[in-house]
């Protein structure tokens, strides 16, 4: 295998038997399969080209029905498995590979450090399904979508202050203009000013300039819009649609208007080669790469607007997919030293455990001091929302009651799934107490006095299947 050119590492959310297959690019041939993988869409990253992480919503065995699995892509090793408090949809990373964090259903969010598994921060983010997340290029801002329409930006200063971790974080930005689920975000990387697109079901990506502090374009389509990507030059967006087709769109970074720009969709190209609703998108050297769920992956000449490569991937709908350089697959292959995974932490440690302290990177200081410039242009109820959760009102006093609820109505969860536990092991080891007693009239039979006895034999019965597993 040739150490140049890229791979796709694709993956499917209805069974844990699919796995994640990654495919050479040039040559269009399977280089890889990882078995027992299922992740929701957003909920699979790779982690400085070094690792695969995924977040699997049906695995058995855990008591909040999810978990976190991680493999090296160098070396072939049996994943670490973690399992969080609840299952975790959407995932996210800083581009150093430092911090991991992870969105819940219930609208709950995680942040942890990726060496140690350290759990950091737990919050409550949004009311509703926290569908996706996004680190900032430099690392120094969260940004988390919604169920509702709703997207929240937070630094990650007040998201890594361990004075107390279950205190509410600082709320830096938010936004309401979306009508209905948040179903991508991204920011620019290369423009002097910070740029978040997104997408949403409403039918639209809405541009929002963190330096003006405004929404600068919306474009509307007229069906629900499931995917979004910029191009390598971050001049145009693609906006994948329910109905198979993407979309092509100047993206509008530097206007002084005071009015927002709306387009209308047939202001731009569009590509159209799936029967199914678009799941995934990306750019590699070769051009656009789409998933659908008519179960192909296809590669765009972004010139000519051609398919140049289509994969079947027979086994689902792909949810995830993500280019890596080939050589990352390669064993010896040039993995920073030093830089591994652990673990990830079910419950946050106290302040002063001996786990030692966060370092903060250096992007992330100039929030402190900006922290209240920038503000969407949004209507006032989750600002309500945080207010009441700062004062001790009735209002706040009701929903901590809710949150009392939820917390007994997990322990109570956590003790049945303890006590069938128990009952599991009491059942095995009744059942080596009885191989230990066949074993020892099996010898005693043996003995020259009891020669014509007929002897017993005891095999080990095979492990069950949830046992194999690490």
């Amino acid at each position: 295998m040739s150490n140049g050119g890229e791979a796709v590492v694709v993956c499917s959310d209805k069974s844990m038997g699919t796995g994640i297959t990654i495919w050479d690019l040039d040559t269009g041939d399977r280089l890889l399969h990882i078995p027992s993988c299922a992740s929701p869409p957003h909920g699979l990253l790779c982690l400085k080209n070094q690792f695969i992480v995924a977040s699997q919503i049906h695995k058995h065995g855990s008591v909040g029905g999810g978990a976190i699995s991680m493999w090296a892509l160098n070396k072939p090793q049996q994943p670490l498995w973690s399992y969080p408090l609840e299952a975790i949809g959407s995932l996210a990373c800083t581009k150093d590979g430092v911090y991991l964090a992870g969105g819940a259903p219930s609208g709950n969010a995680y942040l942890w450090e990726v060496t140690n598994g350290k759990l950091l921060k737990t919050w409550r983010a949004h009311r509703k399904s926290l569908n996706c997340m996004l680190f900032s290029d430099d690392g120094s801002l969260l940004i988390s979508g919604s169920d509702d329409g709703m997207i929240c930006v937070w630094s990650l200063v007040s998201l890594l202050d361990m004075e107390d971790y279950e205190s509410f974080p600082s709320l830096l930005h938010y936004s309401a203009d979306h009508k209905s689920s948040i179903t991508g975000l991204l920011t620019t990387s290369g423009s002097s000013t910070l740029v978040l697109v997104s997408s949403s079901l409403d039918g639209s990506c809405k541009v929002w300039d963190f330096g003006m502090g405004k929404l600068i374009q919306t474009q509307v389509y007229s069906v629900a819009i499931t995917a979004v990507v910029l191009n390598p030059t971050e001049q145009l967006f693609f906006s994948g649609g329910i109905d198979g087709r993407i979309f092509v769109n100047k993206l509008e970074i530097g206007l002084v208007d005071d009015d927002p720009v709306f387009a209308a969709e047939d202001q731009g190209v569009v590509l159209k080669g799936h029967n199914g609703s678009i799941t995934a998108l990306s750019f590699c050297q070769s051009g656009l790469i789409s998933a659908s769920e008519d179960f192909t992956i296809c590669i765009w000449d972004v010139n000519s607007w051609a398919i140049i490569r289509r994969f079947d991937h027979q086994k689902g709908a792909v949810t995830n997919l993500a280019v890596i350089p080939r050589s990352s697959l390669l064993s010896g292959s040039n993995h920073r030293r030093g830089f591994g995974v652990s673990l990830l932490d079910k419950y946050p440690l106290p302040a002063n455990s001996s786990r030692g302290n966060i370092t903060l990177a250096l992007p992330c200081q100039f929030l402190k001091e900006n922290q209240t410039s920038i503000n969407f242009q949004t209507t006032d109820s989750y600002q309500k929302i945080y207010d009441i959760e700062k004062e001790h009102t009735p209002a706040s006093m009701e929903m901590k009651l809710e949150q009392s609820l939820e917390q007994r109505a997990w322990a109570t969860k956590m003790a049945k799934h303890v006590m069938d536990m128990n009952r599991h092991m009491q059942s095995r080891l009744l059942d080596l107490m009885q191989s230990g007693f066949l074993w020892s009239r099996s010898t005693e039979m043996d003995s020259p006095s009891t020669k014509k006895r007929k002897t017993l034999t005891f095999k080990s019965p095979p492990l069950e299947e949830e046992e194999k597993q690490p």
